[in-house]
Formats: structure tokens, C-alpha cells, sequence
């Protein structure tokens, strides 16, 4: 019998960088996309021509998804930086561009079983905090660390900061996946201080069909070995968490409280297994 995989909205996909690195793991596959420019649409439609890709974010509801027959796991996304980035006026929730509501607005009405966001580093000083409360609102224990591309071996820094948000009423566990990596396997976090801020792209090359367009995408794009990482630490605290207190399932009479706890036992497990600097949990409380 084959392994259920958990099914994935990726939103403000880009080029799939974040599809690319959690179905990587075995344990994930990608049901739908939802990406507004051009060029990465081409991108995804060339790599993912089987999965549907939505166009706005902004009319995306959870009764199209249902009407066009897809359920959700988890649902992944980058929101736009430009409200936060240090480039930027870092304007916030004023700025157009926030659609960190229209992503929440998603998990309010779908409450996938797992979230993972990801934004840049000035994103930590004015947009943590509210992401963190709106997540708590949505019955979501939610985590927040600081994972850089020199993390999983890129020669830059490229500083991002994720969010993984664990759904309180999920009591399912997920198999984990063979060939998931233990955290000795994985090894330590490198020394940032080496690495350029970012990594060195021929800006200035000419005869590349598309440069423009393949740059920003670049730009845009996560590191596909950090949604890596983290799929493979869910898949194995999935694992974990099934066997943390099955007599409390099978005769407790606090079943709330059980559910509970091994959610937040799960979502324990993700953050002790991904890179970083030892993370304390986040809480807008």
C-alpha cells in the first residue's frame, strides 16, 4: 500500500521553489498553485502541467478549491516582501502589497493541517508578531525561525525567517518518509559570517533569453533545500507523535486535552529537528 502524501496549496508560488523542496522529501505533492505574474506561471506550467494554477490570491476561496475538487494538507507561501524589506519604506500592513491577510484568509477557511510562510529578514520588526497572533487565532501553534541559505550549504547568507504553524485539531500522524534525513545526518548550521549577504548572478550577462524576467524570478524564489528540511521534519514528527500517548486517545477522558497536547508535541518535534540557532517558541500572547 502506498504512502498518503500530504497535499499542498502553494501560494505566491513563483517559480516552485517551495513545491520543489517539500515534494523532494517523498511525503508531499502539490495540488495547486496560485501565481499572478507571467513568467513563473510559464515556469510552473512547463515543470507541474498536471496541477492546476490559480491566478489571484485575491479571489482564490476555499469553495473554488472544494468546487474544482481539491483538499488541502498544508498550505506553503512566500507573501510579498516589499511591505517589510529593508529596500523598501517598510510600510507594513498600509502598504498594497500586504497580502499576508488574503494567505490567512485561506487557513481561516481551510485549516490545513500544516502552514509554512516565509518572508525576509526586516519582516521580524513589523510584520512577526501580527502573522504569529493571526495563526493563534486560527487554533494554529506557531513557530518562527531564522533559517539562511548558508544553512543547507549555499555559498551567501540570504537571511529569511519561516513560520511553521501546526492546526491544534490535527490528530493525524503522517508515515515518515525512508530515506528522511536524522538531525546528525544533517549536521550543523554553517558559519554565516563567510558568506556574502547574497549570491552573485550575472546581472549583467547579455543573450540570455528572458533575463530579466529569470533574474527577478530568482530573486524572488526560496532556497528549495530549506522547504526541504522543513518537510522532512514534519514528515518525521508526524511519525513521532502518533506513539507520544496512544492510551490517552484510547481511554482518557480528556480527549481535548490529549489532541492538544500531541499537537503541540508534533509541532515540538519540527523546530528541535530544522537548522538555526536553538529557536525559542514565538507567541503573540
Amino acid at each position: 500500500m502506498g504512502v498518503s502524501k500530504l497535499r499542498v496549496l502553494d501560494l505566491f508560488s513563483g517559480i516552485g521553489g517551495f513545491s520543489l523542496g517539500l515534494e523532494r522529501t517523498g511525503g508531499f505533492e502539490t495540488v495547486a498553485f496560485c501565481e499572478i505574474e507571467p513568467f513563473p506561471r510559464r515556469v510552473l506550467a512547463k515543470h507541474w502541467p498536471e496541477v492546476p494554477c490559480y491566478d489571484d490570491v485575491r479571489t482564490l476561496t476555499a469553495d473554488r478549491l472544494e468546487a474544482d475538487g481539491i483538499t488541502v494538507d498544508v498550505i506553503c507561501g512566500g507573501f510579498p516582501c516589499q511591505p517589510f524589506s529593508s529596500g523598501g519604506k517598510r510600510t507594513a500592513i498600509s502598504d498594497d502589497r500586504h497580502l499576508w491577510p488574503e494567505m490567512q484568509r485561506l487557513v481561516a477557511a481551510i485549516r490545513p493541517r500544516w502552514v509554512i510562510c516565509e518572508n525576509v529578514a526586516g519582516f521580524v520588526s513589523v510584520g512577526l508578531d501580527l502573522v504569529l497572533a493571526d495563526l493563534e487565532a486560527c487554533d494554529y501553534e506557531a513557530w518562527s525561525l531564522s533559517i539562511p541559505a548558508c544553512a543547507v550549504g549555499a555559498p551567501h547568507r540570504r537571511e529569511r525567517w519561516w513560520i511553521v504553524g501546526h492546526y491544534l485539531g490535527d490528530t493525524d500522524g503522517a508515515p515518515a518518509h525512508p530515506h528522511a534525513k536524522t538531525s546528525e545526518q544533517r549536521g550543523a548550521v554553517s558559519e554565516s559570517s563567510r558568506w556574502a549577504t547574497e549570491p552573485a548572478v550575472g546581472r549583467m550577462a547579455h543573450g540570455v533569453s528572458g533575463r530579466v524576467d529569470r533574474l527577478k524570478s530568482l530573486g524572488n524564489a526560496v532556497v528549495p533545500q530549506i522547504p526541504e528540511l522543513i518537510g522532512r521534519a514534519i514528515l518525521q514528527a508526524s511519525a513521532v507523535a502518533r506513539v507520544i500517548d496512544p492510551e490517552a486517545f484510547l481511554f482518557g477522558s480528556h480527549g481535548n486535552v490529549a489532541r492538544r497536547e500531541q499537537a503541540l508535541a508534533k509541532a515540538d518535534c519540527v523546530i528541535a529537528m530544522l537548522p538555526g540557532y536553538e529557536p525559542q517558541k514565538e507567541s503573540a500572547k
